[in-house]
């Protein structure tokens, strides 16, 4: 039998007390993280990928590189750009905030890496 949205919604609007709804927001919660983690399980050190439109500062959006090390806790990756990626960014006129030397081919983006949610795998050429 399958349940469906409307009826769902149709039981949380019915519950009768905060405890009754606390217990279905934890397993909400704990649905959303899983979710996130299948997501992002192909994305590894390695992988070619693309940064999505989500990513702020948006001049980083649709640059291409290979994907390093993730962060401890894993929702974090570091990112080094390709060729042409790195070339784009050195060029940006909104680019302020990375300097990205002349004789540079791949430029590493520095900071904390970027959010696996916010990259892309895209398949190696």
């Amino acid at each position: 039998m399958t349940v469906t949205m409307d009826e769902v919604l149709d039981f949380v609007g019915k519950l009768s007390n905060a405890e009754q709804i606390a217990k279905v927001q934890e397993a909400s919660a704990l649905r959303l993280s899983a979710i996130d983690k299948e997501a992002v399980t192909g994305i590894v050190a390695g992988r070619r990928a693309r940064i999505s439109e989500t990513l702020r500062p948006a001049l980083l959006r649709g640059l291409t590189g290979t994907v390093q090390e993730r962060n401890r806790t894993g929702s974090r990756a570091g990112f080094l750009l390709d060729e042409e990626s790195t070339r784009i960014l050195r060029r940006d006129p909104r680019n302020t905030k990375y300097r990205v030397p002349e004789d540079m081919t791949r430029f590493r983006i520095p900071g904390s890496g970027i959010p696996l949610t916010c990259l892309d795998v895209i398949e190696d050429d």
